[in-house]
Order: C-alpha cells, then sequence, then structure tokens
C-alpha cells in the first residue's frame, strides 16, 4: 500500500477530501466495467455548477452501497436501486425509482431537479435501460435518454474488452467513450485503446479524462441523443460470465490499519488479476472520517480520508468483486494477517 506525505493540516492518509428537449427530463446513462472510474467522473461533474439540479440513481453489484455513500455529499437526490446489476433485475427498481422522483419533486419533497443521470453497475448491460424508456410510454413521456456514456480505464481497457463480453456491450452502445486513468497508465496506452474502441463502435466520440475531469458540457449535452429503441437493434444479448461473484465483508469497531493493508497487498500479490474490483469505506482506528479503498486487479489506489462519514453508518463494508476468489478465503487471510500483527 502506498502512504502518502502528511501535512500538518492532513490526515493519515493525506488531506481529508470534502467530498432541454420539450419538457422532458433528459436522462444520461453512465456505463462502464468494473473499476473504470464511473463514480470519479459522477462525483466530479455534481461539484460543477453544471452539475447542480441533477437527480443521481446508483445501481450496484453487491450488499452494501458503497458508491451511493460517496455520492451523497455531492447529490442529495441520490436513489440506490436494488442489488444486482440493470440488465438482470432493473425494471421495477428503475421505474420505481424514477416515479418517486417525480412525485417527490411535485410534492415538494425533494428540490426540482432538471436532470436524471444513472450510474450502472460494472456488469450492467445497458439495453435494458433504453428499452424501459422506449416501452414505459409513462416514463417515455417524463424522461428521455440524451446520452450513454461509457467509461473505460487506459491501462487495461484492451485487455478488458478483448475477456469480458459485459465491457463490449458497454462501448458498443455508448454514444460517448471516456478513457480513464491515463495518470497511471503508459503513454501510448490511450492511443491503442482508442483504435480498439474505435473498432467497436466507430459512432461514439471518444475523450481521455485526467482525474476524472471532463468539460462538463461533455455530459449535459444533447448533440448526440437519439433514438434508443432503434439503436437496440444493434446489439445481441449478453450472459455475465459465471465465475463473477461479489460479497461484502463488514466489522462494527474500528479497525487497525497495518494488518489490512497487509492482507491485501497479500492478495493483489497471489490473486492481482481476479480482483475485479474491490471499494469500500472504512473506519479506521485513529481516522475522523471513513477512508476510501480501491484495488482493480494490481492496482491500489491511494486511500483517501474523507472529511465526515456519509450517513450515520459508522461501520466499515468493504465489497469485492472477483472471479474464483471466495469470501471465506478472503476472510481466512485477514484473520491470519492480523493473528501474526497481534503476535
Amino acid at each position: 500500500m502506498q502512504e502518502l506525505f502528511p501535512s500538518p493540516s492532513a490526515g493519515r492518509f493525506g488531506r481529508r477530501q470534502k467530498r432541454e428537449r420539450g419538457a422532458r427530463i433528459p436522462v444520461t446513462v453512465v456505463t462502464g466495467f468494473l473499476g473504470a472510474g464511473k463514480t470519479t467522473l459522477v462525483k466530479h461533474f455534481l461539484e460543477m455548477p453544471a452539475g447542480a439540479g441533477t437527480a443521481v440513481l446508483v445501481n450496484e453489484f453487491g450488499q452494501e452501497g458503497i458508491d451511493d455513500a460517496l455520492l451523497r455529499d455531492s447529490s442529495e437526490k441520490t436513489v440506490l436501486l436494488g442489488n444486482g446489476c440493470l440488465c438482470c433485475n432493473f425494471r421495477s427498481d428503475l421505474q420505481v425509482a424514477l416515479h418517486r422522483l417525480v412525485v417527490d419533486r411535485e410534492r415538494g419533497v425533494i428540490p426540482h431537479f432538471g436532470r436524471v443521470l444513472i450510474e450502472t453497475s460494472g456488469l450492467a448491460d445497458p439495453s435494458p435501460i433504453l428499452t424501459t424508456f422506449a416501452t414505459d410510454r409513462a416514463l417515455g413521456g417524463e424522461f428521455f435518454v440524451e446520452a450513454v456514456i461509457a467509461v473505460i480505464a487506459a491501462a487495461d481497457g484492451v485487455k478488458t474488452v478483448e475477456k469480458f463480453a459485459e465491457a463490449r456491450r458497454q462501448i458498443m452502445l455508448a454514444d460517448r467513450i471516456v478513457i480513464s486513468k491515463t495518470d497511471i497508465a503508459d503513454e501510448d496506452a490511450a492511443d491503442t485503446l482508442t483504435a480498439r474502441l474505435r473498432a467497436l463502435n466507430p459512432r461514439a466520440r471518444v475523450i481521455a479524462a485526467d482525474y476524472g475531469r471532463l468539460d462538463p458540457a461533455w455530459i449535459a449535452d444533447a448533440a448526440s441523443a437519439r433514438d434508443s429503441a432503434a439503436f437496440l437493434a444493434e446489439a445481441a444479448e449478453v450472459e455475465h460470465t459465471d465465475a463473477v461473484k461479489s460479497f461484502t465483508l463488514t466489522e462494527d469497531a474500528p479497525m487497525a490499519w497495518e494488518p489490512f493493508a497487509r492482507a491485501m497487498e497479500t492478495l493483489i500479490a497471489l490473486r492481482g488479476a481476479d480482483l475485479l474490483r474491490v471499494k469500500g469505506l472504512l473506519n479506521v482506528a485513529g481516522c475522523r472520517g471513513p477512508v476510501v479503498v480501491q484495488f482493480v486487479q494490481h492496482i491500489a489506489h491511494p486511500p483517501v480520508e474523507l472529511a465526515a462519514w456519509p450517513d450515520h453508518d459508522r461501520k466499515s463494508r468493504i465489497v469485492f468483486i472477483t472471479r474464483d476468489i471466495g469470501e471465506r478465503e478472503v476472510r481466512d487471510l485477514l484473520a491470519a494477517v492480523r493473528a501474526l500483527a497481534a503476535t
């Protein structure tokens, strides 16, 4: 794990972070494979003036809503959809959530919003979302899909689209593609990936983002809005990779940082390729706010301490999305490292 150089005003992990078309409401769908950087992109947009008045729907694959918690201080109208992915179990959750947003806005329960942003899970197929808006006449009268934006990491993007049908599907259905994490990739990685993306989807506009930052007009822009129902005919059905599984580790008491960090270093060294995404909020002993951790295969992102918890839940919760790594194995590894650290 990488330790950041502290400053007098910083915590253990560095400086604490604070975290129209007629009358219809535009909808932006942000998709992308596990660990691509969707939440970073969305959070940055919500913190910009252009992101004001945006209602956010977050869908996560796992038992705990980590991305939802991280976005709550950016948008007070965040709604966490049910577990699973939108391509497998989306219709009732999505429709109910959207209808509820409209009703709550009309009743004054929530402030006015002029845009909806849907962040899908990393395993989601975006096409059923588009089908929902095309086939639900009530929703079609209130909303229209303005753009589907796919996010893909520069360093491992080529391998991801080669290996996972879900990732290829997300790219094929996108209007715009964001290449993320260029700062931690080889110099020519973005150009190599761009060529592969254009082969999969020659229609989409492609742009690179630094640390999740983009011109907000690139997200809130109707220039490439299109008929979603017609677009669906261009792609076939996709199935999830059977070996992908998700589980959540939770702990009520504050945890010691070093044993956790050493356990994750071991897991990355032995099975890094099979850690599709690990993301969590940790209650680390000695820290004032939650510590955000994220691992994507062999990459360990620097831990970041937030200035405050996003809600009243102070337990540590870490979502693992893996290929052929079980919850029992991870729990046993963490317990073994803690036992050795205590001796």
